[in-house]
């Protein structure tokens, strides 16, 4: 049963498309009232709805965030100002640095939910990698359980390693996880989540995705 959100991504789909097309403050400023009013105020409501299912789901509880639709170009070489996406995250209020997050992307070529731990660096990417080392045929595992409903690995975050970092030999059976310095899992939304209701379309999706949170939030 349709929830009310359909409305939400009818109007950003396009939106994004034009934004694209028209990526400057000066295109944005005379729709931006359009855009918080109804894109960003129905995602952020609807991200605390799934917060909440989030937390009845996997027994703890998250915290959500809609990105800004404002780029940081500091340090980009691309320099468009704007975001043509829309991008929702679920983090565990566990403090650790590496408890696995839930994410929803929506933009003109795309519309998934994923989970995964991203970016990792110094102690953080020391534990996975000796996560790797012990679970690594377990969470193999539960890849390729959701590789099987058609999700993938996502190439945000930083690009992996050429080599596998030392101590682990080359020819280590999960070489390439242990090159990884960020590892996200996506599944596509299915083409009928408008007959769900989007929310019910989320909550299905973290259930199919939950074997690999589960390897990521008990061994990791």
């Amino acid at each position: 049963m349709a929830d009310g959100f359909e409305q939400m991504v009818d109007t950003a789909l396009p939106f994004f498309t034009k934004l694209a097309a028209n990526n400057s403050k000066a295109w944005f400023e005379p729709h931006k009232a359009r855009y918080v009013d109804d894109i960003r105020k129905p995602a952020e409501f609807m991200a605390d709805l799934v917060s909440e299912d989030l937390a009845r789901i996997t027994g703890k509880p998250h915290s959500p965030k809609v990105f800004r639709i404002y780029r940081d170009v500091r340090f980009s070489k691309d320099k468009t100002p704007l975001n043509a996406h829309l991008h929702v995250m679920w983090a565990s209020s566990d403090k650790d640095p590496l408890a696995p997050a839930w994410f929803m992307g929506l933009a003109p070529d795309y519309f998934l939910l994923g989970v995964g731990v991203m970016p990792m660096k110094g102690d953080s990417l020391t534990r996975y990698r000796a996560f790797v080392d012990a679970w690594g045929d377990g969470l193999s595992d539960a890849m390729d359980r959701v590789f099987a409903l058609g999700a993938e690995v996502s190439d945000w975050g930083p690009g992996s390693l050429k080599r596998v970092p030392k101590p682990y030999d080359a020819d280590h059976p999960h070489a390439e996880l242990l090159k990884r310095k960020a590892l996200s899992i996506s599944l596509p939304m299915p083409d009928d989540w408008r007959t769900q209701g989007l929310i019910k379309a989320l909550n299905a999706r973290i259930r199919d995705l939950q074997p690999v949170w589960e390897m990521f939030d008990k061994h990791l």
